[in-house]
């Protein structure tokens, strides 16, 4: 897989100008563009594994074609996965146990320098396999690899020591920790995702009252803007992404987030008092002065009453990932803000994927 690095420049000028155009219809200002580094920025990757004559060995499928092919190196992911895509296969290849039916093995690593590797299986996991899979670890361990590994099957998990890695992300002059576990959704362009939460921090600077985050994730953005304001009360509905959530608020010493699991449907139920919630139970939503709301919504953007609902706040930080969708949101949001500063974050090098933000002050 060869990446066309000269042609970077050119192709993310040209999503900038794509994005330039949805928003225009909305007098934006100038749009902040921020460039990705142009290899080995991906934190993540996920393999196919193909068995073929006694060898195995990475494949991918082209989304023309739906042919697969085998893949050496992958030089979007990180150097990481790079080094551990051909350690790995050489430590199981000739492991009857570790190798048979292995389907696939998923890559999640840090800038840190951790790494957890899960091995994807059509079999049920036996003591076997885990005492060979911890002899597997103690191999990379031993070549200086930080290493986790999980094993997977139909209704079976198995972890050796831990299913997650913790990055550590230098933003602002101040150093976050974030715990993030397999299988769940992690920001996979490390150095952009703390381009993203640098832009989001310059954007609530000297922000008065509270902040309302919808989406919050393993609370990677709410944590960091955390310090911006008076309190912070954010919702998520992933029960895994909640738990990340609350190890990092302690081990990053914020004071002043509360997190619930809650959808943003129904959060914004909650809010109209349209149901109650016995997971609101002992938080006194009226404490709260909430005159900025964050939102992260998944591609399909904000639905109609949590649009609605996001219209009634001061200012509104916005970070999608969907320009489309974000057009149309835009539609009804800027009936009542304006787009105060904009931007462009190329999480995805050489794809038509954009991530962008708006930040909306009421007219």
């Amino acid at each position: 897989m060869n990446l066309p690095i000269s042609e970077y420049p050119n192709l993310l000028a040209k999503k900038a100008d794509n994005l330039t155009a949805l928003l225009a219809p909305f007098s934006p200002p100038s749009l902040e563009v921020f460039a990705s580094e142009t290899s080995h920025f991906r934190l993540r990757a996920e393999f196919r594994i193909w068995h073929e004559q006694g060898d195995l060995f990475h494949i991918m499928f082209d989304k023309e074609t739906k042919q697969r092919y085998r893949v050496e190196q992958f030089p979007i992911a990180s150097q990481l996965i790079n080094q551990m895509m051909t350690l790995l296969l050489d430590e199981v290849r000739d492991n009857a146990l570790l190798s048979h039916k292995l389907f696939q093995v998923d890559y999640l690593t840090t800038l840190s320098g951790q790494i957890a590797i899960s091995l994807l299986y059509h079999k049920k996991l036996t003591e076997e396999w885990i005492e060979q899979a911890k002899v597997l670890k103690a191999n990379l361990t031993q070549k200086g690899f930080d290493v986790n590994i999980i094993g997977r099957a139909t209704k079976q998990k198995v972890v050796l020591d831990n299913d997650y890695v913790e990055e550590k992300l230098m933003v602002s002059g101040r150093e976050y920790i974030y715990r993030q576990v397999e299988n769940s959704f992690t920001q996979p362009n490390g150095k952009m995702n703390i381009k993203m939460l640098e832009w989001a921090k310059s954007c609530t600077e000297n922000s008065e009252g509270d902040l309302l985050e919808l989406y919050c994730g393993n609370g990677n953005f709410s944590i960091a803007l955390a310090s911006n304001f008076r309190k912070v009360l954010a919702t998520e509905i992933s029960k895994s992404s909640v738990e990340s959530a609350q190890y990092n608020i302690e081990k990053n010493h914020v004071d002043n987030l509360q997190i619930i699991r809650m959808s943003a449907e129904e959060f914004t139920q909650a809010l109209n008092g349209e149901r109650e919630f016995y997971r609101l139970r002992g938080i006194d939503l009226s404490s709260y002065q909430c005159n900025t709301i964050f939102v992260d919504p998944p591609r399909a953007g904000l639905d109609q009453a949590t649009l609605k609902m996001v219209q009634g706040y001061e200012r509104i930080l916005y970070i999608s990932c969907n320009p489309n969708t974000l057009a149309d949101n835009l539609q009804q949001l800027c009936q009542t803000h304006r787009i105060e500063k904009c931007a462009m974050f190329d999480q995805f090098p050489y794809t038509d994927h954009i991530e962008s933000g708006v930040w909306l002050i009421r007219k």
